[in-house]
């Protein structure tokens, strides 16, 4: 018996979709997927997110996870989606690496489309040397840390940094609730930001939705990462168009 199993790698993931069902049609019974971590083999592989349909609902940015199995549990897909999908959008694809040794893959994903990379402070010797290089490749630079790590740690790179990123949840892995403890962090970063008259935005990754994004912003952010309450439950429009109308002060919708 002969197997024919199409490599996922190899598929154009703006019609991944359509793409893996004609396989299936076709007879194909098995799906070869890449999962690549840097380390072993010099590329690191990353997933599908539905470009179109975020920018027709008013998307700017595009947070895409990079995770390597070492520095967080999980190992996503990397270069390889980021460089096709960057053929088919405009929107500001903010790159954050989950993964030791970010200084190794800047410069190949600049190349590949990245607009913004952030990095986290635990995952480097030298985070104002990424810094620096993230600025010479290009691309606008962040610092991201845990939520064990303490924020003393992360201010003396603030003033050159382009934003700043509290993990709200333990980094690797979607669909985690938001930490309480997260808020005093936020306030925290945002009294040292006006303190200092930097200019830095303030992000915050994880457990974000409709029921606590007025009180992250509140509390300082400016720029929130979304997964689970954009992707999940209604339709992605309708998700997104409530983020917007917290953004522009309306009241939150009642018996929802």
């Amino acid at each position: 018996m002969y197997i024919l199993a199409p490599s996922l790698l190899a598929a154009d993931f703006t019609k991944l979709g359509e793409q893996i069902k004609e396989t299936e049609r076709c007879g194909a019974q098995f799906l070869h997927i890449d999962v690549m971590d840097g380390i072993f083999v010099p590329s690191i592989s990353f997933g599908m997110p539905l470009i179109q349909t975020l920018e027709k609902a008013g998307v700017e940015w595009l947070h895409i996870d990079v995770m390597d199995g070492d520095f967080v549990p999980s190992i996503s897909f990397g270069m390889p989606v980021i460089r096709s999908i960057r053929k088919e959008s405009k929107m500001f694809f903010d790159v954050h690496l989950m993964i030791v040794e970010p200084e190794r893959y800047i410069q190949e994903f600049v190349d590949c489309g990245a607009d913004g990379i952030t990095f986290h402070l635990e995952a480097t010797k030298n985070p104002q040397k990424v810094i620096d290089q993230i600025h010479k490749a290009g691309a606008k630079a962040g610092i991201s840390i845990k939520p064990g790590t303490p924020l003393e740690e992360v201010y003396p790179y603030l003033s050159k940094a382009d934003m700043v990123l509290i993990m709200s949840v333990e980094p690797g892995f979607g669909g985690q609730s938001f930490l309480p403890e997260a808020y005093g962090r936020i306030r925290k970063t945002r009294e040292y930001l006006d303190r200092h008259q930097l200019a830095a935005r303030l992000e915050v990754d994880g457990g974000i939705g409709k029921k606590n994004v007025r009180e992250v912003m509140a509390a300082g952010a400016n720029v929130f990462v979304a997964g689970s309450a954009v992707f999940r439950k209604r339709s992605i429009e309708e998700n997104i168009r409530r983020f917007h109308d917290a953004f522009a002060g309306k009241p939150e919708e009642v018996n929802d």
